[in-house]
């Protein structure tokens, strides 16, 4: 009796267009469309606009050392008038430009302080700050270089010099990650997290078309027990996400070059996964009162847990009351548990949290689930 459930449960999947759309199409373009606005997000080129209103060596000099330094790319300006270029910042049309003023040259060849300008919108921090930080260090090593000329014309050595400009405090970079980390390891497991708790609307209409044709009514006349019929309800959902995970997956791997790691583990928490949001799954068709009300849930279900458990942004970037109610989201876990295996090189032994947790989420709803059927099979509408 189970396998007839089953088979039939598989029979109106694989007619169903609208469960391919949103298991395997959406996902594929959701992929596609974010891995290629961030794919050059480790490698960008911050574009300095800049108004040199003074024209003299030493300013060509200063642009010509900002330009040596990866990363930035300027352009002069080329929109007219310094107040025009102030105007369109004040507009919102541009974000910053750095102006070198008129006197500069004069100023450095007379061993003054010289001033640089950089005209902002004050509401766009992030997209100055990496310029600040930039001119900072600029300046840092102007003022290096004046000290060491000051040190020089007091008789100080090259040896002396170099030890006394030695930095009180050096930062060394150490990465313990086993492989590299970039967007397609934050992107691909995300949205494969993401679309698999849309598996749910297809349970929740199977489940209540089930209802609405008699189908349980008469169900309760025969020796088959809940859990059989629920059973047989849930392999079939186990089964498509398994398959929709593995399509996902490799085609980060065959298009973007994902790093899958340890292939058993990967496998491992793909059930995992799989078990949790369609045990989810049944919980909800057997406690929402229609269709709709149940697609809704599945939007918040889905949408929500992808914002709170790191899906769509990395987790570290979140803030802390945000990460904290991530906790309490398989999606969190199943999203952790992938990137230990891509990124951090784990392995079964790293992972058992992250499957103990996801595997109680789906037993957790299909004992719910097994609480309510008789009830659910009693209601006609």
């Amino acid at each position: 009796m189970i396998g007839t459930i089953i088979r039939k449960e598989i029979l109106l999947t694989l007619k169903d267009k609208g469960a391919f759309f949103w298991l395997f199409a959406l996902p594929i373009l959701f992929i596609v469309i974010f891995s290629s606005i961030f794919s050059g997000a480790g490698s960008t080129t911050y574009k300095i606009p800049y108004f040199d209103a003074d024209s003299s060596e030493a300013s060509s000099q200063f642009m010509e050392r900002l330009g040596e330094i990866k990363g930035f790319a300027l352009e002069a300006y080329e929109g007219g008038s310094l107040e025009e270029g102030i105007k369109e910042i004040r507009d919102g049309s541009s974000s910053y430009l750095l102006v070198v003023p008129a006197g500069y040259g004069e100023l450095i060849a007379a061993g003054q302080p010289a001033e640089i300008e950089l005209y902002r919108d004050a509401v766009a921090d992030e997209a100055v700050a990496p310029v600040v930080a930039l001119l900072e260090s600029v300046s840092a090593s102007y003022q290096d270089y004046k000290l060491r000329s000051i040190l020089a014309g007091m008789g100080q050595g090259e040896e002396a010099i170099h030890a006394i400009m030695e930095p009180a405090i050096s930062v060394k970079e150490v990465k313990e990650n086993a492989s590299k980390a970039d967007t397609v390891t934050q992107i691909v497991p995300g949205y494969t997290v993401m679309f698999v708790f849309f598996i749910m609307i297809n349970m929740i209409q199977n489940l209540l078309k089930d209802r609405r044709s008699g189908m349980l009514s008469r169900l309760q006349g025969t020796p088959m027990k809940p859990i059989h019929y629920l059973v047989g309800m849930w392999v079939p959902n186990v089964l498509v996400v398994l398959i929709q995970s593995t399509v996902l997956l490799t085609f980060g791997r065959l298009v973007y070059g994902l790093q899958l790691g340890n292939p058993l583990a990967i496998a491992l928490i793909v059930l995992g996964l799989a078990v949790c949001a369609t045990g989810i799954g049944l919980m909800l068709a057997l406690l929402v009162s229609s269709e709709n009300m149940g697609i809704a849930l599945v939007q918040v279900i889905a949408m929500g847990g992808a914002i709170v458990g790191g899906l769509w942004f990395p987790y570290d970037f979140l803030p802390k009351v945000v990460q904290t109610i991530g906790l309490f989201t398989p999606q969190y876990w199943a999203q952790r548990g992938m990137q230990d295996v891509m990124i951090r090189g784990m392995d079964i032994g790293g992972i058992g949290l992250t499957l103990l947790i996801l595997f109680a989420f789906g037993l957790a709803g299909l004992g719910v689930a097994l609480l309510r059927f008789k009830k659910f099979a009693l209601k006609t509408t």
